[in-house]
């Protein structure tokens, strides 16, 4: 099929603005330029991609479709155009990685920071994604390295152990709950919850493994700075649940306690994967060397 730039931007401007004309009036296309533009990606298809009516236009199946791929068809463009304007200032390598969040909270800026400052001519473009997320796009190729739990589907992946988080209970001092040992990861998820923001890593792990035990987290605020977490259970919001690393950094500053989750799931071992070492770029290979080597 053959869909370029300005019919893949068309398209997901109409699906954003609710219509075909405010949809054209965004990618800056006459209607009937971007009218005759959309029948001919029909034509492509095979299928209808669009169903118009009175409220405007909502994509078919088929168009959904369309649309998840324009979005990585374009996002892979931009990385691309960024990526070869960087070699033309004389940068030698770019390392696209993705991590888990147990990772990231825990040594791998420490350990970015060290590979960068030996390597000055690389840059690392870093994204916080789930572990269910980075294994594909490892397997697609859309990223050199990938730090993401063991339980994911390594298969065909070289490994190498990198590290090992456990989440924490974090609670009021004054909390029934402190004062009862070691809770379990039930217990908390039955008390008024203090979450981050939805498309956190870490949060969509916590929410579905309360949602296994039938306890649905009761938020009573979701924010996106994990020291705003720490504020608001000191002052007794609520309960919370954090990465071992971030924990303490909030410990450290707020009167909260801490317990580790004894539940199985909560102890989460993270491993440094590649598809082919050996096919990496040389600045890749490094890359990866150094964090297998730091595990």
């Amino acid at each position: 099929m053959r869909f370029d730039s300005v019919d893949l931007k068309l398209f997901l401007a109409i699906l954003e603005t609710g219509s075909i004309t405010a949809g054209a009036e965004r990618a800056n296309l006459a209607l009937p330029s971007a009218s005759a533009r959309v029948r001919g990606m029909e034509e492509v298809a095979g299928t209808p991609l669009l169903v118009r009516g009175r409220s405007g236009a909502t994509p078919t199946p088929a168009g959904e479709a369309l649309a998840h791929h324009a979005r990585l068809i374009l996002q892979q463009s931009e990385r691309m155009r960024g990526e070869l304007s960087r070699y033309g200032r004389g940068l030698k390598g770019h390392v696209r990685l993705w991590t888990s969040t147990a990772a990231l909270s825990a040594q791998l800026p420490g350990d970015l920071a060290r590979f960068l400052a030996r390597h000055p001519d690389v840059d690392v473009d870093l994204e916080e994604r789930p572990s269910r997320e980075t294994a594909p796009a490892l397997r697609a190729g859309l990223i050199h390295i990938g730090l993401l739990a063991d339980a994911a589907d390594v298969t065909g992946f070289e490994t190498r152990p990198y590290c090992e988080d456990v989440l924490m209970a974090v609670l009021p001092v004054d909390h029934p709950l402190a004062g009862r040992g070691r809770p379990t990861f039930a217990d908390v998820a039955a008390q008024p919850y203090v979450g981050l923001t939805p498309g956190n890593a870490i949060q969509h792990l916590i929410e579905h493994a309360a949602i296994g035990l039938g306890l649905p987290l009761k938020y009573r605020v979701r924010v996106n700075r994990i020291d705003a977490v720490g504020e608001l259970v000191q002052a007794g919001v609520g309960v919370s649940v954090l990465p071992t690393a971030d924990a303490r950094r909030v410990a450290e500053r707020m009167a909260v306690s801490l317990f580790p989750l004894p539940d199985a799931w909560a102890r989460r071992k993270v491993v440094v994967a590649v598809r082919n070492r050996e096919a990496l770029p040389e600045f890749a290979r490094q890359a990866f060397d150094m964090l297998a080597g730091a595990g």
